[in-house]
């Protein structure tokens, strides 16, 4: 499992540019059924996702095609948890 820091950079001001393709990208992800969840870093500092199921690698692969990666818009930062232990209703991310 991981969890996906999106921290606003130094393009932060063209965000607007690529709105619409990196709500696509969290629309794919979430499709894939890769990411759990996606909300934003409050007060205003980015997004955060919630992701399982991938290999690192391939994770790291689809978050650089982040258009909002890709500009500089966010600068992200992928960290690894390894589930020890989970609300019962969270039991497949100890798989």
């Amino acid at each position: 499992m991981y969890v996906v820091l999106l921290k606003f950079a130094e393009n932060k001001s063209r965000a607007s540019d690529f709105m619409q393709e990196h709500n696509a990208w969290i629309k794919r992800g979430l499709d894939d059924g890769v990411f759990l969840i996606v909300g934003s870093l409050q007060p205003g500092l980015g997004g955060a996702i919630v992701a399982h199921g991938v290999p690192l690698a391939d994770l790291q692969a689809r978050v650089d095609a982040d258009p909002f990666v890709a500009h500089g818009v966010v600068a992200a930062e992928v960290l690894e948890i390894k589930p020890g232990k989970a609300d019962p209703r969270l039991d497949f991310l100890l798989q």
